[in-house]
């Protein structure tokens, strides 16, 4: 996970800022206190490196437009299954989770012509507040609210497609001191493709935080093609709103 400072030219999958706007006089005091700023330029880039298959069709993905509608296959692709989506996923540990199929409501005796599979496409990073340019001054007494959003496609494939878990880390990056956690269930009753934002702030969450743990779980489905779900928009923002323990 990147984190922000004013005209730094690394490849971002996330965003860390404080927003100057809301800063208050307390916070203003500090004689060491960065701002981060999101950049439009890496912004684009994200979507990108996260959905290559769609590159050559020139689409560029955003919360603020549809997602794209998938594509049905003429005929069936050859070669083994496929479970992971094609894209640049540097600065990510991923990690994927093949599913067994899925025969519980499938009656005695049916021939069965072909199944979905399913697979788990997990991404995780973590960050260091501290080498990021916050101190612990900031983190154990003013206590900024740390801002956690994310975009996945409303994709239809089950009911379960998304998972988020972050965590709020001690200085042995082991130690939780706060956590959160989110696993939607979908409607299916009627068709919908969209994208769904989930969001948490994280505030009076005590002394002690140095690092953020993200990971978030995409469900995929693979039957006569890949189809995956895709996600946009992701960003975990500190914002300079002192808050108690």
């Amino acid at each position: 996970m990147t984190l922000w400072r004013p005209d730094r030219d690394t490849d971002p999958l996330f965003k860390l800022k404080c927003q100057s706007k809301q800063a208050s006089n307390e916070l203003h005091r500090q004689p060491h206190f960065l701002m981060f700023h999101q950049s439009t330029h890496t912004s684009r880039c994200i979507h990108e490196n996260r959905n290559a298959e769609y590159q050559s069709k020139s689409l560029s993905l955003s919360k603020d437009t549809p997602p794209p509608e998938p594509e049905m296959p003429d005929s069936p692709s050859h070669g083994p299954p496929r479970f992971q989506p094609e894209g640049d996923f540097s600065g990510w540990t991923t990690n994927t989770e093949v599913l067994p199929y899925d025969t519980s409501s499938i009656p005695e005796g049916a021939v069965i012509c072909a199944l979905p599979q399913y697979s788990w496409f997990s991404l995780k990073q973590t960050v260091d507040l501290k080498a990021e340019g916050l101190w612990e001054e900031l983190l154990d007494d003013f206590q900024p609210e740390i801002v956690i959003q994310d975009w996945y496609e409303e994709s239809q494939l089950h009911q379960s497609i998304f998972q988020l878990h972050v965590k709020l880390l001690g200085t042995d990056k082991s130690s939780v001191i706060s956590e959160h956690s989110v696993n939607p269930t979908e409607d299916l009753s009627t068709y919908s493709h969209t994208w769904k934002q989930v969001s948490h702030v994280f505030s009076g969450y005590g002394p002690g935080v140095r690092y953020i743990h993200f990971l978030h779980k995409l469900k995929n489905q693979f039957m006569m093609s890949f189809y995956p779900t895709m996600f946009t928009g992701s960003s975990v923002m500190v914002r300079p709103i002192k808050t108690s323990s």
